[in-house]
């Protein structure tokens, strides 16, 4: 029978059938983080239990260390902590830790795939719900809660009920300005933020095979914004490229051994979907949120909607709550909606690729006087490879602040914060109530249109500032 690239990866790796739906899966790799490593670590100890496979178990901080220029461990204080723990965990375990300003230290789901932890056909879970990110390579990839974690941790297994299968097809030539996270905000905008829930879906159609392997994961990042655990893109001749000779990838035979079994993953022709979804590219532009759910998102040539246009009552309670805290006007045109903050970085957009688009856009120009604009980049590595390329140097002639790997602004638990009442246009994936800090109200877009808005001090339309 035709299978999917889902079905192909997840039916070799169940340890045993548990009955009702429930499959016990084996986990080819695990990586945990500062904010919540350190505490499984330790708990899977104070259980009585040993980490079993301490070989397959990767550790960074991101989460709550500072981005601050020459910053170290003890900048921020809480972070600090969190970082002692995880550091003292993973020395008595054995996991291997990428510390603060090591090589291969990063955002999580950047550092993943930079170092071939991550590969094609792979299990990978993370307590972080944008895991699904790793998905990008061609892997299974989902965050798991805290209790999940200390059981994968001491099993290298986890229960799971196998989800359903959804497809998104992008077919058709990405027009000027459009980019992977324009088409992932298109498509939670079409079709809803829990359009994804209880499937797992793959990414597929002429515009997805286009992209490189850095576009592939920003759009897998998204997928829990649509509600789906799994997003997942299938590999071929880009993600081998881009897979070979990484830390972490096979090496010699056994690579070509791997690319040989990797190129059976792809879904059968044939095989059957559970929700088979198509966007027409023709029908994308640059796209901007204006509230507080990803979902509520316009192109940049748009007007804000009118809850009394809404759906449903359900929506329309929505839309007012929405506009009320991102302090909009039904009907007002979206682009011109002055801002005061502007960051580029998150495990969403924060590559060399997310980079150089947003230098392309801002060689020349300068930020607008009241804009703070900070620049994040994903790990170490990132950052190496954009100083080598002058990239910082773009950011801070142009009036960024170039700061250290980290999540930052993104989900700000590092003591870093939008103001209250400050508008940010952001390149991160989340735009819910406080998200970036308390008050701070949040616009989503690509690293393109970022720069665009730090340059107009609004939000714009980056097609304007085409070179």
């Amino acid at each position: 029978m035709p299978a999917t690239m889902f079905d192909k990866i997840w039916d070799p790796h169940v340890v045993a059938d548990l009955g009702g739906g429930w499959s016990l899966l084996y986990c080819d790799r695990v990586l945990v983080h500062d904010l919540s490593g350190g505490r499984a670590l330790q708990e899977v100890g104070e259980a009585g239990y040993k980490v079993a496979r301490p070989d397959l178990v990767f550790a960074t901080p991101d989460h709550a260390v500072s981005s601050a220029p020459g910053r170290t461990s003890e900048t921020f204080p809480t972070g600090a902590r969190l970082l002692a723990g995880l550091r003292q965990r993973a020395a008595e375990t054995g996991v291997r830790l990428f510390d603060l300003g090591q090589d291969g230290n990063g955002i999580v789901h950047v550092m993943g795939p930079e170092l071939g932890i991550v590969l094609p056909g792979t299990t990978l879970v993370c307590g972080d719900s944008h895991t699904c990110t790793n998905g990008g390579v061609g892997s299974l990839a989902f965050g798991i809660g805290a209790s999940e974690l200390r059981h994968v941790l001491a099993t290298q297994t986890l229960p799971q009920k196998k989800p359903r299968r959804m497809r998104i097809r992008f077919e058709g030539t990405a027009p000027a300005g459009v980019t992977p996270k324009d088409m992932i905000l298109a498509a939670i905008g079409r079709f809803g933020a829990a359009a994804g829930t209880g499937h797992a879906v793959e990414y597929a159609g002429s515009a997805v095979r286009a992209l490189s392997v850095e576009g592939r994961l920003t759009l897998c990042n998204l997928s829990i914004e649509m509600g789906a655990k799994i997003g997942m893109v299938a590999p071929d001749a880009t993600t081998f490229e881009w897979l070979a000779g990484r830390d972490f990838a096979p090496k010699g035979a056994a690579w070509d051994a791997a690319v040989e079994a990797w190129r059976a993953l792809p879904t059968d022709e044939g095989a059957s979907f559970d929700r088979d979804l198509l966007i027409d590219m023709r029908e994308i532009a640059p796209q901007i949120t204006w509230g507080t759910s990803p979902e509520q998102v316009l192109p940049v040539t748009g007007r804000v909607p009118d809850p009394a246009e809404a759906p449903s009552p359900e929506k329309r309670t929505a839309w007012e709550a929405a506009l009320t805290y991102m302090g909009l006007t039904p009907g007002q045109q979206i682009a011109g909606t002055k801002v005061d903050w502007v960051f580029i970085g998150s495990c969403t957009n924060s590559r060399i690729e997310d980079l150089r688009a947003a230098a392309a856009v801002l060689r020349g120009r300068k930020v607008a006087p009241h804009v703070t604009a900070w620049v994040v980049p994903g790990s170490e590595r990132v950052k190496h490879e954009a100083e080598a390329e002058g990239l910082h140097m773009a950011f801070r002639e142009a009036g960024f602040e170039w700061r250290e790997p980290g999540c930052a602004l993104c989900v700000a638990a590092n003591g870093e914060a939008v103001p209250p009442g400050a508008r940010c246009v952001s390149t991160s994936n989340r735009n819910f109530v406080g998200r970036q800090g308390t008050g701070a109200r949040t616009h989503l877009a690509s690293p393109a249109m970022a720069a665009a808005a730090a340059v107009a001090g609004a939000i714009a339309d980056v097609r304007q500032f085409a070179a």
